[in-house]
């Protein structure tokens, strides 16, 4: 699931789930409406990601292409340790700014 939110500067991804082939269909909608708000920051929020490979690497780095062209930029929040490897080894890794500061909250439990 990927829900979209603004703010008059920023452009908000927060995904939850898989970010993989299975998921790709929803990708062009959501990267056109992205493209569309023309905000000059786009935070996405990775944590709570499950999975990630290489097709939800291109998506990622397609939206931080779309923004650098426009002279923004795209920051990472949330990001485990195998999301970012999976964009190093794609050579995409200085498409990013990576809040390192930024702590996701816990899960929640489904019986709460």
């Amino acid at each position: 699931m990927i829900e979209i939110s603004t703010s008059p500067a920023t452009t908000t991804l927060v995904i939850a789930g898989d970010l993989d082939l299975a998921e790709r269909d929803q990708f062009p909608e959501i990267a056109a409406r992205v493209v569309g708000l023309r905000r000059q920051l786009l935070v996405i929020d990775m944590c709570r990601v499950t999975f990630m490979d290489s097709t939800g690497a291109a998506f990622l780095i397609s939206l931080a292409d779309s923004g650098r062209k426009r002279g923004g930029a795209t920051v990472l929040r949330g990001c485990d340790d195998r999301d970012l490897f999976v964009l190093e080894v794609c050579g995409a890794l200085d498409l990013f700014r990576i809040d390192a500061d930024h702590r996701c909250d816990p899960p929640v439990s489904a019986s709460a």
